[in-house]
């Protein structure tokens, strides 16, 4: 008994983890930012000028572009632009009424006007991202020469319905209990640097990886963790735009007619090939690529593999048709 007495002590008088949320750009002076719409987005850009420009969406909702910036290696052809979503990452956070798939669309039109007022960019989205790339190219087909969508979950509401009753059942039982009560309790640790930080940190730090590394997920490799890193999640912007769809449901929602290429990782069995083959299938000009050996973040997983997909896909040489309009 007395071991165990010593034992159990010694674990009060250890240090505990450090726990911590970064500021955003409004409480660290070093971010590189954007303000656009009323707010301040965290933001960068690498490349030439006067090259055609990407767009890169982050997925989410609430994600943050870090775990993209390995696309920066685009920049030797193209000015490639990262941004963290409204209310997300190290994005300025905002009331809620103001994360919409409306505020959403007008955001990334503005960084895209910022960016490139007189020529269309090509847009490359990942998961969540991917979701509001395919809302953008509904909202303004003309200022989007391609597209490159990598996995995303759902296109319509139906296709978010199948993806939610799947999520519902591995975030369930004992095991997904265990890890909520303890979320609550570590968030509670966290005072700041804002208001947001203890939710943020509650469902980024310790719901999250419980999903993505959850043994029903193939959304991480077999036998590995998803090891994608990020700077902070935003709680609020994911569950209020959660299960947005920006339209799909419209008959005309997939009637843009420039070229697209689906990505998908070759170990997700949940939204991977065969789902994206079902959603190129919509596009009047659309492929798929499979990444080997990725499962649903190919852009961490393989990058050099995936780069090699986007620069093989001929629609993203994006100066010929730049200069058709110029």
């Amino acid at each position: 008994m007395t071991g165990l007495l010593d034992r159990f002590l010694g674990s009060l008088r250890r240090p505990r983890e450090q726990l911590n949320v970064p500021p955003t750009v409004l409480d660290d002076p070093r971010l590189p930012r954007i303000e656009v719409n009323g707010t301040v987005l965290h933001h960068q850009a690498h490349g030439d000028e006067g090259a055609p420009v990407i767009v890169v969406l982050h997925g989410g909702p609430g994600g943050d572009h870090r775990s993209l910036l390995g696309l920066a290696a685009l920049a030797d052809e193209y000015r490639v632009v990262f941004f963290d979503q409204r209310g997300a990452g190290l994005s300025a956070r905002v009331p809620i009424e103001e994360l919409t798939a409306e505020t959403a669309l007008a955001d990334l039109d503005a960084v895209i006007d910022h960016r490139s007022p007189d020529q269309p960019v090509v847009l490359i989205g990942h998961s969540w991202g991917a979701m509001l790339a395919a809302g953008y190219l509904r909202h303004r087909p003309d200022r989007v020469v391609a597209a490159v969508l990598a996995e995303p979950g759902y296109l319509d509401r139906a296709g978010y319905d199948a993806w939610q009753r799947r999520a519902d059942a591995i975030l369930s039982g004992w095991s997904y209990l265990r890890v909520a009560i303890g979320a609550g309790l570590a968030a509670r640790r966290i005072d700041g640097p804002d208001d947001h930080a203890a939710d943020d940190f509650l469902v980024g730090e310790r719901i999250l990886p419980y999903f993505l590394n959850h043994p029903d997920n193939p959304y991480h490799r077999p036998g590995r963790r998803y090891g994608a890193p990020s700077w902070r999640w935003g709680r609020a912007a994911g569950e209020e735009l959660a299960g947005e769809t920006f339209g799909g449901d419209d008959p005309s929602a997939f009637t843009f007619d420039g070229p697209l290429l689906f990505v998908a990782g070759s170990d997700n069995t949940w939204i991977g090939e065969d789902l994206q083959r079902r959603h190129a299938q919509r596009y009047a000009d659309a492929r798929v690529a499979v990444v080997p050996g990725a499962a649903h973040h190919m852009f961490w997983d393989h990058p050099a593999a995936t780069i090699t997909e986007i620069r093989s896909f001929p629609a993203t040489t994006a100066r010929p048709r730049h200069q058709s309009h110029a």
